[in-house]
């Protein structure tokens, strides 16, 4: 426990990293158990001849547990390779295994992801080590969201256009021209919240619209709410959004006519 209130005190002293820190605990306390172990053993003589024999009998069962416990040591390295990497932190929001959720520990053998439903995943090190990683929080946590929505072929798009930008800006989690040139000063007025044409269907002209929010925690909601507003505005100005039908010919009807 003193080890541990010191460490703290020296994290906060040199402004350590809550990841790397918690590493550091994790294998101070573990070099401190086993120190403590050794030096009771060396003190006690009968012990000590105890150990002795255990230690010379243990060659065969140590290449047995060794092996059994590869996948553990893998973890143990994949886990000293993430606090010195840093592809991630303690807080940072993320996607792993197509799973959206932030990283709320981080321990020798395993990481633990808290998903938006508040579930807990707990990953093996050695997993994530080899999986591709999304990180939404790394420098610029900005994210320029896109949401598609499909009018139909007698629709003025000019008109639908309009609305859907009308909306977007309407939106308090959408950020304007100042706010998203301050991470990406190669945005020019007018393209921070977009509509383009993306396809002819069969059955619709399908619109995108993009726009720029804070992280990812909010896109998801926001484009909720855009679509629910951009569907009253297209009920009340007349712009149809279409949905696929189809028409069935029976042959009995074609030999009559």
């Amino acid at each position: 426990r003193l080890l541990k209130v010191q460490l703290k005190v020296l994290s906060t002293k040199m402004d350590i990293d809550e990841t790397v820190y918690g590493l550091v605990r994790r294998i101070a306390v573990a070099i401190v158990y086993l120190a403590g172990i050794m030096i009771v053993v060396s003190s006690v003589p009968f012990l000590e001849n105890i150990s002795f024999a255990i230690f010379a009998s243990a060659g065969f069962a140590g290449l047995v547990v060794g092996m059994a416990a590869q996948s553990s040591l893998s973890n143990i390295i994949s886990g000293i390779s993430l606090a010195v990497f840093r592809p991630f932190g303690v807080g940072d929001i993320v996607t792993i295994h197509d799973e959206y959720g932030t990283i709320s520990d981080i321990t020798l053998g395993h990481t633990v992801v808290t998903t938006w439903d508040n579930r807990r995943l707990i990953i093996p090190n050695h997993i994530i080590s080899d999986e591709a990683i999304i990180n939404w929080s790394i420098s610029d946590p900005t994210i320029l969201w896109p949401l598609d929505i499909g009018i139909g072929y007698d629709a003025d798009i000019d008109h639908a256009r309009s609305i859907m930008i009308e909306e977007a800006k309407n939106h308090e989690n959408i950020l304007h021209l100042n706010d998203v040139r301050m991470y990406h000063p190669e945005v020019v007025g007018g393209k921070e919240i977009r509509v383009v044409v993306t396809e002819l269907g069969d059955f619709a002209v399908n619109l995108r619209l993009t726009f720029w929010v804070s992280d990812r925690s909010v896109a998801f909601i926001t484009g909720c709410d855009l679509i629910e507003s951009i569907k009253k505005r297209f009920d009340a100005e007349g712009i149809e959004i279409p949905y696929p039908y189809r028409t069935i010919v029976y042959k009995k009807d074609i030999m009559e006519n």
